[in-house]
């Protein structure tokens, strides 16, 4: 069985560098999916309010737990939605999503945009740090912040995120905010690592696919643990959650890393956190 290496956040708390994200996973499906990550040696699970499948995650938990895996070995990421921005109303979306999931306590509560226009994030961060301080979770961050907001969040909160989940791959490298998260002691996490399956067809990506006998998910994944990313690759069927994590068996070179690095276009495949409300 494979198994991802752990990455210590910047409060001591563990996470695996590769989870199994849940964007898109059908809520009819998530339970069986979750469950097969689990069984596979995937220890780490990202969803979100706004996916609708935080009960088919707990499912899978309970599942776990009652076959003997440790709840503590288990870390799961959910996400308060835009719409329910404000600190009180960040409250109330948490208690929304932890009767779902089911668990006495989350691993990691992130906002999900920051919805600038709205002036909302940083009570809404102050109630994360409200559930962190009472122990309700292990960790929180924040998803898709920019510098700006990042630094408007630092100058005005205590707890210095954990994590921020980006949008992320060799055609939008993010390497000016990913300099920030280091200098800042922040986890950089990676969704849409593979730019919603665009980079399959690369063709630098497949040279190095055929060259290392690899699939060019496994590549480009391979590229994003060995640039110190934290990754969430959604997956569907059992074959591609098992090659998702088979990544730490091989390594790409210097030459074959820097060569990656140059596909950077700039080019997003998701929303601009700017223009999300």
């Amino acid at each position: 069985m494979h198994r991802s290496p752990k990455h210590f956040l910047n409060n001591g708390a563990s996470i695996d560098v590769l989870g199994y994200g849940v964007y898109k996973v059908p809520a009819e499906d998530c339970a069986d999916l979750v469950s097969t990550a689990l069984d596979t040696g995937y220890r780490t699970v990202d969803t979100a309010a706004l996916y609708g499948n935080e009960e088919g995650v707990g499912a899978a938990v309970a599942r776990a737990v009652a076959s003997g895996t440790p709840r503590e070995d288990i870390f799961i990421t959910s996400k308060v939605w835009n719409t329910d921005h404000g600190y009180d109303a960040t409250l109330a979306a948490f208690d929304s999503s932890m009767d779902k999931l089911g668990l006495e306590y989350l691993d990691m509560y992130l906002i999900h945009w920051p919805c600038p226009e709205q002036e909302l994030f940083i009570p809404t961060y102050k109630a994360l740090e409200k559930l962190y301080h009472e122990g309700r979770v292990r960790a929180i961050g924040v998803s898709n912040f920019e510098e700006p907001h990042l630094r408007q969040l630092l100058d005005a909160c205590d707890v210095i995120p954990a994590v921020n989940q980006v949008e992320l791959h060799p055609w939008f490298s993010q390497t000016s905010l990913r300099a920030l998260h280091a200098e800042l002691g922040i986890a950089t996490q990676a969704w849409s690592p593979l730019a919603r399956g665009g980079l399959l067809s690369d063709p630098v990506l497949m040279e190095l696919a055929a060259h290392h006998d690899r699939s060019v998910a496994q590549i480009t994944l391979r590229w994003h643990v060995q640039s110190g990313h934290l990754v969430i690759p959604k997956a569907s069927s059992a074959l591609r959650i098992a090659e998702n994590l088979a990544l730490f068996d091989f390594a790409l070179t210097e030459a074959e890393m820097a060569r990656i690095d140059s596909l950077n276009r700039g080019q997003r495949s998701g929303s601009n956190p700017n223009k999300v409300n």
